[in-house]
């Protein structure tokens, strides 16, 4: 049996869920959640957004919500 190589070896996740606010864009609130959690994460490798909402003030949108999970490599 060929031994395995340190380049294909598989890799483990930790999965966060986060929810990230603001009141320009959803994708601005996706941004600020990840950009927190880069702070005191390591090894960030993925993220998949699970939710989106928002406010509503006098018919426009005033405030975004996004709810996303973060994948993240364990230190070995």
């Amino acid at each position: 049996m060929a031994k395995a190589n340190n380049d294909t070896a598989d890799h483990i996740y930790k999965v966060v869920e986060l929810v990230g606010t603001s009141k320009k864009s959803a994708d601005d609130a996706t941004q600020a959640a990840i950009a927190r959690a880069s702070k005191t994460l390591k090894h960030l490798r993925w993220f998949e957004v699970v939710q989106t909402r928002g406010h509503i003030e006098n018919g426009k949108i005033c405030h975004y919500q996004v709810t996303v999970k973060v994948g993240f490599t364990l230190d070995s």
